[in-house]
């Protein structure tokens, strides 16, 4: 409830539109209550064939009639009372003067009753008389003219409050789904790895439905629902509060069965929720992992495992739906048990002519029978809208899971901090273009150094140890070693995806943790071998980093990665859609059209996974030949497993188990270190195999 209170936050900007929403519901439901108060004139002129100006007439003289008999009475015994203050004091006369006092303001009250009726009487007599023919059917005719008109109104008013509605939840959901992403998207690599990206989509979508659904409920249903209850109880109670008291005896019942139903909904709901996740998965996986699907002929598989959480899935959500389809028969049952309660003592006070049931007043003049219909219609109506609220109480509870979900994201704040006020990492001076940095930086202190750096994913299972290793500017280092001795976690340390666990991390003197996150990744470009490209041109993907690069730029990147001949090939050029995640490219044509990315953003630091792994030797020695060029005045680490490609390498760093275990040149390695010799010989033997 306190999430969806704060998701109830994001409407504020648009509480103008909920006050004229609100005022809409508030005349579409005196409306909806006042059309119902056609039926007792309409009754009146069926019943009894005279005109409303004859029975208002009549009434207004049985009324005067009834005042003057009881002023006759009330006098009677006023005199009395006068005679008893004259006698002695007995206990027979105390007695005597009690009984009267009782009469008397039991009289008084009839009186005040009747004068009040008769003033009405007479305020209606004065617009029956203004407005109303003396023809009965043409009064009829009037009557329910004048009945239409409301509803006509009535519906005006509600379409103006539907829609107004409408634009609030829309807008709202607009303004939450920004935060969650602008927040989701700022998260940690490790936070996204912990739930996956099918958990945020769920969240970001099906939730996000839910707790739209909750919204227009809240500002619509739940608004003009109780206006309605309110205006059929005012009415209602003019004609006999009493009675209307006792129909409305059953609602702490309902209401005490809604909360405990509630609670049942809440919690049947979350699960639905997660199954739905779990569905999300599902499909992601399948579906981007179609050719391995297809390829080793596991679709019955995936059926399966679809058929399987689709039907943990329909079981949650019958759940749902047994629950809230429960709702409505209870709160039916007792609305109708209310209102056949209230027919039978109604209908008693009409064929007895009686005012009381067991010595209480149920009302102060005997009930007519067009007035009982009238109120057992009220009843009737008031039982719609109190139906209506019971199914819109359990559906509440699917919003207020979805809110806890949606919330349970937003306020996860990212272990990396941005550092908005840290020193900004500046670009190196000596990065101009055309400079030899080879020549030019021999002497100078290390750039980037990792100190006794430490990291691991899980608790007590290390992936780095210990790590050491001091990077010169404009040097080129290659990080070379089996799988998982933690090369491309180490490299993950740099633009801050982790950070250490013990140990730091320097650039030019100054601890990452401390700078300016932005301005250390506008530093840096990467490569991967599992590379990202979007469902957008191929110029848009080259610029992906460099969102002002012009035409030229994005050309001249694209020759350079040696991408420009493919891409001149296709019928739009660099216009072309790649499709989503590329898959219209081959796995060599997207490592180029990444490698032009990285050139074009023109980073200080280059990093590159494994960035040539689908390319063949012939477009593999061109991009080494333009990166001999482009990583001058960079400082470049390269993660390979094909050792020829060392060559472009200054410094060879070895790592195995998580460890440096040596560094050097390829001559010296070869002599020197058994592991850098254990992988050559395994390099050496897949060549001549």
């Amino acid at each position: 409830m306190k999430n969806f209170a704060r998701a109830l936050r994001h409407a504020w900007p648009y509480r103008g539109r909920l006050v004229i929403s609100i005022v809409s519901a508030f005349f579409a439901a005196m409306l909806w209550g006042g059309n119902f108060t056609a039926i007792y004139p309409v009754l009146k002129l069926l019943t009894t064939g005279k005109s409303l100006h004859i029975w208002v007439d009549e009434a207004i003289s049985e009324v005067q009639s009834e005042i003057e008999g009881l002023q006759r009475d009330v006098d009677k015994l006023s005199e009395s009372e006068k005679e008893l203050d004259k006698l002695p004091s007995t206990r027979e006369v105390e007695k005597r003067k009690r009984a009267i006092s009782t009469d008397l303001l039991r009289l008084e009250t009839k009186l005040r009753t009747a004068r009040s009726s008769l003033w009405w009487l007479q305020k209606l007599r004065q617009l029956i008389y203004g407005f109303l023919p003396d023809d009965c059917f043409r009064t009829l005719v009037i009557i329910i003219g004048l009945a239409l008109c409301g509803v006509t109104l009535k519906c005006f008013f509600e379409f103006i409050q539907e829609s107004l509605v409408g634009s609030i939840v829309n807008r709202s959901i607009y303004d939450l789904r920004n935060r969650f992403y602008r927040n989701a998207v700022h998260l940690d690599v490790s936070q996204f790895n912990d739930q996956g990206s099918t958990e945020l989509m769920a969240r970001l979508t099906n939730d996000m439905e839910s707790l739209a659904a909750g919204l227009k409920m809240l500002f619509g249903k739940i608004v003009a629902e109780p206006l309605r209850v309110i205006s059929c109880v005012v009415i209602a109670c003019m004609i006999s509060w009493q009675l209307t008291l006792l129909f409305l005896i059953l609602v702490p019942i309902a209401a005490l069965l809604l909360f405990r139903i509630g609670r049942i909904m809440r919690q049947a709901t979350r699960r639905v929720l997660e199954r739905m996740s779990n569905i999300y998965k599902i499909l992601q996986e399948s579906f981007q992992g179609i050719k391995v699907v297809k390829a080793y002929t596991n679709e019955a598989y995936e059926r399966r495992r679809f058929r399987a959480a689709t039907r943990d899935y329909c079981q949650k959500a019958q759940k749902v739906v047994t629950i809230e389809a429960l709702a409505d028969p209870i709160i039916e049952v007792l609305g109708v048990a209310s209102v056949a309660m209230a027919l039978l003592v109604g209908s008693y006070l009409v064929l007895t002519r009686e005012t009381h049931i067991f010595s209480m007043r149920m009302t102060n003049s005997p009930l007519e029978p067009e007035a009982m219909l009238q109120l057992y219609i009220l009843l009737a109506a008031i039982a719609d809208p109190v139906r209506k609220l019971s199914s819109v109480f359990t559906r509440m509870q699917s919003a207020f899971a979805a809110s806890n979900r949606i919330f349970d994201y937003i306020d996860r704040t990212p272990r990396i901090l941005p550092n908005h006020d840290g020193p900004r990492l500046p670009r190196p001076a000596w990065l101009v273009e055309g400079a030899a940095i080879h020549e030019l930086l021999p002497g100078r202190p290390a750039y980037i150094e990792f100190r006794n750096v430490c990291f691991s994913y899980q608790p007590e299972k290390p992936i780095l140890s210990n790590i050491h290793l001091s990077v010169r500017a404009g040097e080129t280092i290659a990080l070379v070693g089996p799988n998982g001795c933690g090369k491309s976690t180490l490299m993950a340390l740099l633009p801050r995806f982790y950070d250490p666990d013990h140990g730091s991390v320097f650039i030019d003197g100054l601890d990452l943790r401390k700078v300016n996150l932005r301005s250390l990744r506008q530093q840096i470009a990467l490569v991967t071998q599992d590379t990202v490209l979007f469902d957008d041109t191929v110029a848009n993907n080259i610029a992906y980093g460099s969102r002002g690069a012009t035409r030229e730029q994005i050309i001249r990147a694209a020759r350079l990665a040696n991408a420009h001949d493919f891409i001149l090939a296709w019928a739009n050029g660099y216009d072309e859609r790649v499709g989503e995640g590329g898959l219209k490219l081959s796995g060599g044509q997207k490592q180029r059209l990444a490698l032009a990315r990285a050139i074009l953003r023109d980073p200080s630091i280059l990093i590159l996974d494994e960035f040539t792994s689908q390319n063949d030797s012939g477009s593999e020695a061109d991009i080494y030949r333009t990166l001999r060029e482009f990583k001058y005045g960079r400082t470049v680490f390269v993660i390979t497993h094909r050792l020829h490609t060392l060559e472009i390498a200054d410094r060879i760093v070895v790592l195995e188990a998580g460890q440096i275990v040596a560094v050097g040149t390829h001559a010296e390695l070869i002599t020197s270190c058994p592991t850098y010799q254990r992988l050559q010989e395994a390099h050496n033997q897949r060549l001549c195999a």
